[in-house]
Formats: C-alpha cells, sequence, structure tokens
C-alpha cells in the first residue's frame, strides 16, 4: 500500500466535520454501548505462531491471513481448554516486484487453545504457546473448468461472460486471476471468497471448484479508458504495466472488496470494500476516506442480491509529523445486517518493514442503522457518492465507534510483545488481516466470543520457495503467522 499524503486544512476541516473519524484509542476491560446493546473489550487472552519457515504439502512457502473462517461446527471445550480448526486464506504469492503464477490456495489449521483469564498473567516462558496452530491441509482454488487459477495480475485480460458468470480477471496466460483477501465458510463446506482484482466475490465448492460468481455494482468495477480493465499495476515477469497506471472509475489499484463476512442469521453477506472509489476520492491517498459497505440477500447462494449499501467513512489518525492520514479497512465481521467489526490499520510499519512503530491498528464497531442506503442509486453508476473525498450532502454515512486497540501496548506485553522498538520478532508485523468468532461455550457467559485475528506475513521468509524457485525476503524480514485473540462480549449473536 502506498504512504499517504497530508490532507489540505480546508479538505480536513470538511471530512472531519462530515464525519467526525477522528478515534481515540480504548484501554482493555471497556464496555461500549451502541442503540440497546453494550459490547465488552475484556483483553488479550492467547497468542501463538506458525514459523515463517513453514511450507505447504506442496513445498512452498505458507502464507497466513489474508482471510480466516473458524470451523465454528468442530468447537470444543474440555476442561477450560479448546479444540477445533480454522481456514486461513492467503493472496496472491510472494510479489515484491510484481506478480507470480502463485496458484490460489486454502489452508486448514488444527487450534488447541489454553486461555488464560482477562486481564491475568501467562505462565513464564508460556506467553507465545496459548494457541498452539499447525498446518494440516491445503487445499488449490479452480475455475469452473477445474483449472488452476493464478495470482498473476491480470494485465489486460478479461474473461467473457457466459451463462450466470459474469466476466472475470484473466492472466495472459490464460487462467482465472485471484488476489484472494476474505473467506466465508457455509455450513455444506462450500464458500464465499472475495477479491481484489475484480473486484469480484466467487462461490466456491468445498473442494475448491469455482461455482458462481458475483460482480459489484458498475461504480466499484475498475474501469481504464471506458473498458473494464482489472490490472493491479502488479505485472508479471516481463509484463508492461498498465496505461494508465490507475483505474480512472472504480476500485482503485489493490483496494478490492478486503472485508466480507456472513451475517449470524445467514440471512446477508457483508462485503467492504479497502477504501474509496477513485470518484469517491480514491484517487488520492488523503481523500479515500469514504468507502463502501454491500449488503447481499444471500437467500440464494448462486445468485446474491444487492440488497442495501452504505457509505463507511474510515478512521483517520496523526502520524508521528502531525500529518493526517487514513487508515484502510483489513477485515469485517458481521455482527448484524446492521453492525459488524472492523479492522482497519496504518501501513509500511511493523516487524520486517523500515517503519518499526504503528501509529494506528484498531477494531471499530460500525453501525449502518442510521445511514442512507444507495444500492440502485445513481451512486452505483457513474454519479460519484464522496467526489474529492466529501460526502455528498444527501448521503449519511455509517458510524464507528472504537472497540479494541491492537496496538495497545499494556495488552501486548503480558504476552512478550510490543508495539514498536526493538523491531524484533516480537515487534507486531504491519498487516492485520483476518478476524472470526469462536464461542466460549461457557453457559454462564452465553455471549463471550473468542476474537482470532491474525496477520498476513506477506510470505516474508529468509528460506522462502514459491512457483519453483527459492527467494530471501529483502532487510532479512522473517515474518511468523501470529494469532491474537481476544475474549469479547457480544449480545445477540446467538439469538437467530
Amino acid at each position: 500500500m502506498k504512504h499517504l499524503r497530508s490532507f489540505s486544512l480546508r479538505l480536513l476541516a470538511a471530512t472531519l466535520a462530515t464525519s467526525a473519524m477522528s478515534l481515540p484509542a480504548i484501554a482493555a476491560d471497556t464496555t461500549v454501548t451502541i442503540g440497546n446493546s453494550s459490547f465488552v473489550n475484556k483483553g488479550l487472552v492467547g497468542v501463538g505462531r506458525i514459523p515463517a519457515s513453514q511450507r505447504d504439502k506442496f513445498g512452498e512457502t505458507f502464507g497466513s491471513g489474508s482471510g480466516m473462517a473458524v470451523d465454528t461446527a468442530g468447537w470444543t471445550r474440555d476442561a477450560g481448554a479448546y479444540k477445533g480448526s480454522l481456514w486461513l486464506l492467503p493472496d496472491r504469492g510472494y510479489n515484491v516486484a510484481g506478480t507470480t503464477d502463485y496458484r490460489p490456495r486454502l489452508n486448514t489449521i488444527a487450534i488447541e487453545f489454553a486461555p488464560v483469564a482477562p486481564g491475568a498473567a501467562p505462565a513464564a516462558g508460556k506467553e507465545q504457546s496459548g494457541v498452539a496452530a499447525k498446518l494440516t491441509d491445503t487445499m488449490l482454488l479452480t475455475d469452473d473448468k477445474g483449472t488452476d487459477a493464478t495470482g498473476l495480475d491480470p494485465l489486460n485480460g478479461v474473461r467473457a461472460a457466459t451463462g450466470d458468470m459474469p466476466m472475470l480477471p484473466q492472466a495472459d496466460n490464460g487462467k482465472l486471476s485471484l488476489d484472494n483477501e476474505a473467506i466465508v465458510r457455509l455450513p455444506d463446506g462450500s464458500m464465499f471468497i472475495s477479491d481484489e482484482y475484480g473486484p469480484n466475490i466467487y462461490r466456491f465448492s468445498a473442494d475448491g471448484h469455482l461455482l458462481s460468481a458475483t460482480q459489484p455494482p458498475a461504480a466499484l468495477v475498475p474501469m481504464r479508458k471506458g473498458v473494464p480493465n482489472f490490472a493491479s499495476n502488479n505485472p508479471g515477469p516481463g509484463a508492461d504495466e498498465p496505461d494508465p497506471k490507475d483505474p480512472d472509475t472504480g476500485r482503485q489499484n489493490n483496494q478490492g472488496l478486503e472485508g466480507m463476512a456472513m451475517t449470524p442469521d445467514g440471512k446477508f453477506l457483508i462485503a467492504v470494500l479497502q477504501s474509496a472509489t477513485r470518484q469517491d476520492g480514491g484517487d488520492s491517498p488523503a481523500t479515500r476516506q469514504n468507502t463502501r459497505a454491500l449488503v447481499y440477500d444471500a437467500s440464494d447462494l448462486a445468485h446474491l442480491k444487492l440488497a442495501h449499501e452504505y457509505v463507511v467513512p474510515l478512521p483517520v489518525f496523526t502520524d508521528a509529523k502531525g500529518k493526517t492520514k487514513v487508515a484502510a479497512q483489513s477485515e469485517i465481521v458481521a455482527l448484524s445486517d446492521q453492525t459488524f467489526l472492523m479492522i482497519a490499520r496504518d501501513s509500511g510499519n511493523g516487524q520486517g518493514l523500515k517503519g518499526d512503530t504503528s501509529l494506528y491498528r484498531q477494531i471499530n464497531i460500525v453501525d449502518l442503522s442510521g445511514a442512507t442506503d444507495i444500492a440502485g442509486t445513481d451512486f452505483d453508476k457513474d454519479k460519484p457518492v464522496a467526489p474529492k473525498g466529501v460526502v455528498d450532502a444527501s448521503v449519511t454515512s455509517a458510524k464507528l465507534t472504537p472497540f479494541i486497540d491492537v496496538n495497545d501496548n499494556a495488552e501486548l506485553g503480558r504476552f512478550g510483545l510490543h508495539n514498536g522498538v526493538p523491531s524484533d520478532r516480537n515487534n507486531l508485523s504491519e498487516k492485520w488481516e483476518a478476524m472470526s468468532l469462536a464461542s466460549v461455550l461457557d453457559p454462564k457467559l452465553p455471549d463471550d466470543y473468542f476474537l482470532f485475528v491474525a496477520n498476513d506475513n506477506d510470505f516474508l521468509a529468509q528460506d522462502g520457495f514459491q512457483v519453483g524457485a527459492p527467494y530471501k525476503a529483502e532487510d532479512g524480514a522473517d515474518v511468523d503467522t501470529m494469532f491474537l485473540v481476544y475474549q469479547v462480549t457480544l449480545p445477540g449473536l446467538n439469538k437467530k
């Protein structure tokens, strides 16, 4: 993600007056109230790792959490300890200087979890062993004809629509291009996966075969010179850059459907663009604040229907030089069709990078109940909803409430972690992009859940191997996959 430029004073004043998103930090063991519901962050209760050197069954370096889904049906509790599994979705592979023909895949992780009590100190020497995570399987994702997909940038490739299948991003080698970002696992084992290139929502079978695809409203489809073009300006080996480099309208490069989740009742699927579309201020890092949440009717899994759409203002924060910047959303967890958790973060800071201290990594509660529904309006066509980053006067945006500060050093310190110097393996890495819930399974605490949060380690390893070749990440980066687990009270989720 590119570094962000500062707002002008006039634009900053207008934006903050409209959306009031300069959000404060929030401490652990804090209750926030939205409407008639009280949500409680009881703090960090477990930490675990998978080493950067891990390889999957195909002999390739393991990539971690762009998306995550806990297998809630298999989640068990015995004498205060928990067992289960989860699925971790990596993105398009190791791609420091462009993209490669990495085959998209889904990893299965076995979990044994021994939480500490909220606020308690882990046993000495056991600070980061509460979550024992083991890679047990890896499944490749294929297109509707059973052909491997690819992580290669779809420079000029568009697979024509056929039957129920919309036009799809296609690489120069003829394969379906996927940059996976979020996963929803369904009771029958099939799954929805969102991606950045489209930005599309794909439905795959339990064995990884593409079943159907949903294209977003026209306003989100990247357009270059009047035609759809799904390139992200990350060309494969020997390929040219797209012309122009950035889309004219639609999603910005590498800013697709980063967050996606199913509501607890299974009726709605919510997907959120990582930041504003080009025409809504996404053509400038300083004005990309107003993104969109798409709420789909999921009654027909093969034919998702857009039911609602809202403007979601991303958080802003002040960097070390006093400049105001916009945090990008990285994942969501739906609490209802009106509320969801959203993690947003800064970029360029963390273990393995030149910047050591993150200034913003927070999980907020997004409330859509008072926001204007723009689904099916001209805002879904060629009318910007937030030109130059200022929301149209006819539109009320969603509201954000701070919930969990991932950078809270008091919480991290109990588990031997920190945010900032020294930038060693215990400094949090840059990208925290995966979240999922599992019940505490305690009848005395029916509304309590474990919120699993995982990083995307970007395949950064010193003994990496992918697509038939070894590699070594720059600057000595050797970034583990990590899990942070918070205990939270989320009322109403078990009342379907």
